[in-house]
């Protein structure tokens, strides 16, 4: 269902969600289960960014049987298989339909602001008074490209993640990838089969296998527990949120993808990226460190499943334990690259960050980064969805959301009726 705004200066509702996504849908369903009125705008179409903004060939991390949001789940023949961009898209749309998301497609915000009783939402096609908004535009909006990057001579492309497609979008010849999480493995190992020469420059990053004792890894994180690991218990907020999504891939053979897999097929494996002068790109010498420590954290992970297995009886269920080969580094890694000569492309797999540069609320710290205490921002009524470990380590999946939204809807809903009541005391 689509809701265009009133034509006049500004219309009025208690609640304006930003963003059409699973997040933004899924607080609208509790919003509507709580007979608020709200809105949910979106700049395009539901699952936008999953429409445009991301490679033909990406699959979820997540099995199909993980996807669910509140109400609703997946119900088709492949329970362990990974979702295409497009059947996420379907997901989510169907979703839409479902609860009957009061939606205004194709409405971009410009400016969320303080006003009087709440905030004041101006978009390219008309302005809304709310008391409170949601945002819940996502979490990878801005593709992060390293300063580093000004550095790479005139002639050869630079693609970020969000700009790729395809490796038919590359020249012919060499390509560096820069970024070995889940994203830069995939695509390292997508253009080398396109018959690229490919080197992958690695810094940190986080191993884990597709599969573990014949179950998917993801289902003994889930089933361990430890998606449900609340941001409270980290040591380190910050760190913890900032992490590396796993080396993962979602294949019909639910194979798994690690530095070894991509060494095997013949990618370079370098060092991290440190800097490029004259031309030439530089690779730190901690590559066996880095990678020994990865080693060091998946058998920490694993063990850790092991004990848990044994601790409630799955032992015997299960399959045997499993201990994978340590990753293989050459004796002497490349420390540098001639670009100009060895490469025609670099693509930048260094992560996102959110957009909230239609925010023009003082919430933002020194660093730019969005002030909130697990989705409650640093402003009255003023919340934040869908972030990486806003309150759980599972807050930027799919599935996360239903968790993290019943939390936050009862915050904002106390919000309301504390704003109602100070309204009708300043009107007696």
């Amino acid at each position: 269902m689509s809701v265009a705004p009133m034509r006049r200066t500004a219309a009025v509702v208690d609640v304006v969600v930003v963003g059409g996504g699973h997040s933004g849908l899924a607080m609208s369903h509790a919003l509507s289960q709580r007979s608020v009125e709200h809105i949910v705008i979106e700049r395009r179409d539901v699952g936008n960014a999953w429409r445009t903004e991301r490679w033909d060939s990406l699959r979820l991390l997540t099995p199909n049987w993980m996807t669910r949001l509140p109400g609703h789940h997946y119900d088709g023949d492949d329970p362990d298989g990974y979702m295409s961009a497009g059947e996420v898209v379907f997901f989510l749309s169907a979703y839409a339909d479902k609860i009957a998301a009061p939606l205004v497609t194709g409405t971009t915000v410009l400016q969320v602001e303080p006003a009087p009783g709440g905030y004041r939402v101006a978009t390219d096609r008309g302005d809304w008074l709310c008391r409170a908004v949601v945002l819940a535009s996502g979490a990878f909006n801005k593709p992060v490209v390293p300063r580093v990057a000004a550095g790479v001579p005139e002639g050869i492309a630079q693609l970020t993640t969000h700009d790729y497609r395809g490796p038919r979008q590359l020249a012919d010849g060499g390509v560096l990838v820069v970024g070995a999480s889940a994203t830069g493995l995939q695509l390292a190992q997508e253009i080398h089969l396109s018959g690229r020469p490919v080197t992958l420059a690695v810094g940190e990053h986080v191993r884990m296998p597709r599969v573990y004792r014949g179950r998917d890894v993801q289902w003994w994180m889930l089933a361990s527990g430890m998606l449900d690991q609340r941001i409270e218990e980290m040591d380190d907020r910050d760190r913890a949120r900032r992490l590396p999504s796993p080396q993962l891939v979602g294949t019909p053979e639910r194979a798994t993808l690690d530095l070894n897999a991509l060494r095997q097929q013949g990618v370079a494996i370098v060092g991290r990226l440190v800097g490029i002068r004259d031309g030439k790109a530089q690779f730190s010498g901690s590559l066996r460190n880095i990678c020994a420590l990865a080693d060091l954290k998946l058998n920490r992970l694993l063990d850790g499943f092991d004990a848990w297995a044994e601790t409630i009886g799955l032992a015997s269920v299960v399959g045997a334990v499993e201990r994978h080969a340590v990753t293989q580094v050459d004796p002497s890694p490349r420390l540098g690259l001639d670009l100009k000569r060895e490469v025609r492309t670099v693509v930048w797999a260094t992560g996102f960050e959110p957009d909230h540069s239609w925010l023009g609320v003082p919430v933002f710290d020194r660093s730019g980064r969005l002030k909130h205490d697990r989705g409650v921002v640093d402003a009255p009524g003023l919340y934040v969805l869908g972030l990486p470990f806003l309150r759980r380590r599972k807050s930027s999946f799919i599935h996360g959301a239903e968790d993290d939204v019943r939390e936050l809807a009862s915050h904002l809903l106390g919000h309301l009726d504390a704003t109602r009541k100070l309204q009708v005391a300043i009107a007696a």
